[in-house]
């Protein structure tokens, strides 16, 4: 083989391979230009970060847990600093919301006040659904432990 062949074929090699390569780029570039979507096409208007999270909240169906949660946070603000040092809001099921109190003799004075704190309830937080109120005393220990527990007088109110 001559000089001048082998040069002739090394150049009808890479004519090819380049030719390959421009068919190439010019099919990706087709293909980029159908499949690009446009920044300001009909419905891409730019939504606020409120609506975009309130529609997140819906879709995930997370707004119950979150109405809790402002519900159980604006306790203190509901009810009024004194009352809020000494009862904690613990959380909503069936529409009850539990308050847990420092003592049995607040739960009982609270208990009396549940419908004006229920009306006040109803009017800060509406889509909380809340239907009534229930105060519970401190956790109290128990002594009936086993099978062979006698029955009697137990503990007096000692705890609270």
């Amino acid at each position: 083989m001559s000089d001048s062949s082998a040069a002739s074929e090394l150049f009808d090699r890479l004519r090819i391979r380049m030719s390959l390569s421009a068919d190439a780029r010019k099919r990706r570039n087709r293909s980029k230009e159908k499949n690009s979507s446009e920044p300001f096409g009909p419905g891409r208007d730019p939504r606020g970060v409120g609506n975009v999270l309130g529609d997140l909240t819906l879709d995930l169906g997370w707004t119950p847990f979150l109405v809790e949660s402002d519900v159980l946070s604006g306790w203190p603000e509901l009810v009024g600093p004194d009352i809020a040092e000494r009862t904690t809001a613990e959380g909503i099921a069936d529409g009850t919301l539990t308050v847990l109190c420092e003592s049995t003799a607040w739960a009982t004075q609270l208990r009396m006040l549940g419908p004006e704190i229920l009306t006040r309830l109803r009017a800060a937080f509406p889509e909380a659904d809340i239907t009534a109120l229930k105060f519970r005393g401190p956790d109290q220990p128990s002594w009936k432990h086993g099978i062979r527990s006698v029955p009697g007088r137990g503990p007096r109110d000692t705890f609270g």
